[in-house]
């Protein structure tokens, strides 16, 4: 009598690849809060929603020149994207997203297209840095843009105040500072520390303020910087006393 022999399915003896870390996240900016920390102090914090984030396209020195890993990040409905957007996304099988967000690695060993990369490659205490667009200001003047001092309010001026000054002699030097459109730019905050991590609502709160209005798109990424710890007055200055030679209080011979 022959053995007869059942193989498992191939779908079911595969094992789910796990996802190489990364600390590198697309964020939506909810708004900010606060929190108390176990001494009972005040701790203001930025929320945000975290992910998850699916990998669009794996981009290789082979074919690209670089390594790097596009992530896709937010629900959008297929009539607010074009037709080449769409057939970017149809090349990878990859569902359409609001935002995309190009991050360059080292090297992007074993990430494919179609993984999460999810808020849990974070923790609580980790240092970050956030990049994100600033509000539109619209036009400003020189003063409000570039915090210029402004005219004196003497010898009878009535209208010069806040006026720019001078901007030099025939022609004006690229980069001269003046009037014009201010904010709308990306700017990086550096150094913000990972206060708290919910990975089953996809949740990070961040101390301090990041750039970007609510409902904005924010950059996280660890930073290896170390964090600057301000110390209080008093700690500074037993510090310096420690450091200072002692004088004795008998005068020197001369």
């Amino acid at each position: 009598m022959s053995e007869t022999t059942t193989e498992k399915p191939a779908e079911a003896t595969a094992e789910k690849k796990a996802v190489p870390a990364m600390k590198a996240i697309l964020a939506k900016k909810i708004g900010m809060t606060r929190v108390f920390s176990p001494k009972g102090e005040i701790v203001p914090v930025t929320v945000f929603q975290a992910g998850p984030c699916r990998v669009v396209q794996v981009k290789t020195p082979a074919t690209d020149g670089y390594a790097a890993l596009q992530l896709g990040f937010g629900d959008i409905r297929p009539k607010n994207f074009s037709k080449p957007e769409a057939g970017h996304f149809a090349k990878t099988n990859a569902v359409p997203t609001r935002w995309l967000q190009e991050f360059r690695l080292p090297s992007v060993d074993g990430f494919e297209a179609g993984m999460e990369i999810r808020v849990e490659q974070f923790a609580a205490g980790d240092i970050i840095d956030a990049s994100g667009m600033i509000k539109g200001k619209g036009f400003a003047g020189a003063v409000k843009r570039h915090r210029f001092k402004g005219g004196p309010k003497t010898h009878g001026q009535s209208d010069r105040w806040r006026a720019p000054g001078s901007s030099g002699r025939e022609r004006v030097w690229p980069g001269k500072r003046g009037p014009g459109h201010m904010g709308a730019e990306i700017k990086t905050i550096q150094r913000l520390l990972v206060v708290d991590v919910n990975p089953t609502e996809n949740l990070m709160l961040v101390r301090g303020s990041v750039p970007g209005a609510p409902g904005t798109c924010v950059s996280l990424y660890k930073t290896t910087r170390p964090r600057r710890v301000k110390q209080a007055p008093a700690a500074v200055a037993k510090k310096a006393a420690k450091a200072a030679p002692a004088k004795s209080g008998k005068p020197e011979k001369k």
